[in-house]
């Protein structure tokens, strides 16, 4: 008897020990049915694949003309550079992706520190539902004379951009691919050789983590330079 009750407790740690080991090697993250088993990594916590951290994230303001001629602005974060003169971003179904499909061209601007507010006012409002948000928040806009869009005077550096590549999807939204046909930046952004300083147009992005918008602005390095203090 004395025997069997130690084979018993023997039998009972061993299956407890072996689900501590299975528990502490596997997690299973919940989001859909078809979720796989998430292999655990010593020294780290796993997210999944869901809501992935993707950095930096730009904060682009882009902005259209309705056939009204209404300019209409929204921010996006799904986006950035597809080739040396294009650009790319995802959009759900909002009155951007219509005006875009209408007017074949859109102007790309950069929310900064300095407009913050506005810039994200332009995110969580819609064309569809506030026609005049743009000059709600007291910015003006110039027919850009490159593109049929419109050139938000307050953002000082832009992008005019033609209709390169649109792909639909089944919900109303689309990948779009922009070519760059001109860029334009304000004086008062340009450093004392012409060239755009992003300490002074200080650009946010959009961090996913927190739901924060930073800024970038300090230079850590030099590209295509620091890497070379390895090279013997």
């Amino acid at each position: 008897m004395k025997n069997l009750i130690t084979l018993l407790l023997a039998a009972v740690i061993a299956t407890s020990c072996g689900n501590k080991q299975t528990e502490t090697s596997k997690t299973v993250i919940p989001m859909n049915d078809n979720t796989p088993t998430i292999t655990d990594i010593e020294g780290r916590k796993n997210f999944g694949s869901r809501h992935a951290i993707i950095t930096p994230l730009p904060c682009i303001m882009i902005a259209t003309y309705d056939a009204e001629g209404t300019p209409n602005v929204m921010m996006a974060a799904w986006g950035g550079q597809y080739d040396s003169d294009m650009i790319c971003f995802s959009l759900s179904a909002h009155k951007t992706t219509d005006n875009i499909h209408l007017k074949k061209a859109f102007t790309i601007s950069f929310a900064s520190a300095d407009n913050v507010a506005e810039s994200d006012y332009f995110g969580i409002v819609s064309g569809n539902d506030v026609p005049d948000k743009v000059a709600r928040v007291g910015f003006t806009a110039t027919p850009s004379p490159n593109v049929d869009a419109p050139i938000i005077n307050e953002y000082p550096l832009t992008l005019e951009c033609e209709l390169a590549k649109i792909e639909d999807d089944d919900e109303g939204g689309a990948f779009v691919v922009g070519r760059i046909v001109n860029m334009s930046a304000s004086k008062d952004i340009l450093d004392d050789k012409g060239r755009i300083d992003l300490a002074k147009l200080r650009p946010i992005i959009y961090d996913s983590s927190t739901h924060a918008y930073r800024v970038v602005a300090d230079s850590v390095g030099q590209a295509w330079q620091s890497g070379k203090v390895f090279i013997n």
